[in-house]
């Protein structure tokens, strides 16, 4: 089965120094056919303006994932770690017990473009901690960057998730099998797909249940993020 959700379709809250789309029911904006999807709860696609950003404020027993598309992002928490996040990397903080941080538009002049993500952990009240990694970029293929185990250019994530990313040039495809009961959810970013004959553009998302196997395939340059759920 495919379900898709168009960009055009999400929530979204508008201020002076923010513009932000919610795939999923968040903060004001709830929806109560997409409360989530699996143990994925938050995909909100920020756009932050310069020399702006949130405030200090906590967390509590939840993975979170931020994707950098443009720009850079400043980030500071509780647990002592300050860093400046660009495209080509990617963030895991795991809130657990709880964590408080701040996230702010690192530029004075560019305006930044980012995804942040929240998956729910396997357990509660788990130790706090934090990993910020370079993804080892290749065209044309799924690049695993977050799961339970981690490892070379991967986050660890506390929940039964493989988190990939691909950046798909126009006329090339990637064939997927699913595991038996797995779930997939898929974020576009950037660009148009073909999904099982289904057309994608940008900002659109789409889950995936009982399906063998999903072919994308590339109508222009594409970027996406792709989650195999348990």
């Amino acid at each position: 089965m495919i379900r898709i959700r168009k960009s055009n379709e999400r929530g979204n809250t508008q201020i002076d120094w923010l513009n932000s789309f919610h795939t999923f029911s968040f903060a004001e904006y709830y929806d109560p056919d997409f409360m989530g999807f699996s143990t994925l709860r938050v995909i909100n696609e920020d756009f932050i303006q310069p020399a702006s950003g949130f405030g200090k404020h906590p967390h509590k027993n939840m993975e979170i994932i931020t994707y950098i598309v443009q720009g850079s992002l400043e980030h500071q928490d509780s647990m002592g770690n300050g860093s400046i996040i660009k495209p080509g990397e990617i963030q895991r903080m795991s809130a657990g017990t709880r964590v408080e941080h701040s996230e702010f538009n690192h530029s004075k002049t560019e305006l930044l473009h980012l995804l942040q993500i929240w998956i729910l952990p396997e357990e509660s009240g788990l130790q706090p901690g934090y990993e910020q990694k370079t993804i080892k970029k290749s065209d044309n293929q799924l690049i695993l960057i977050g799961s339970r185990s981690g490892g070379d250019g991967a986050v660890t994530i506390h929940q039964d998730v493989n988190l990939y990313v691909a950046y798909l040039k126009q006329h090339h495809s990637i064939h997927y099998d699913l595991k038996h009961e797995r779930q997939i959810w898929l974020q576009l970013i950037k660009g148009e797909i073909d999904l099982n004959t289904h057309q994608l553009s940008a900002g659109d998302g789409v889950a995936v249940t009982n399906e063998n196997k999903i072919e994308i395939k590339s109508l222009k340059d594409a970027e996406f993020l792709m989650f195999d759920l348990g």
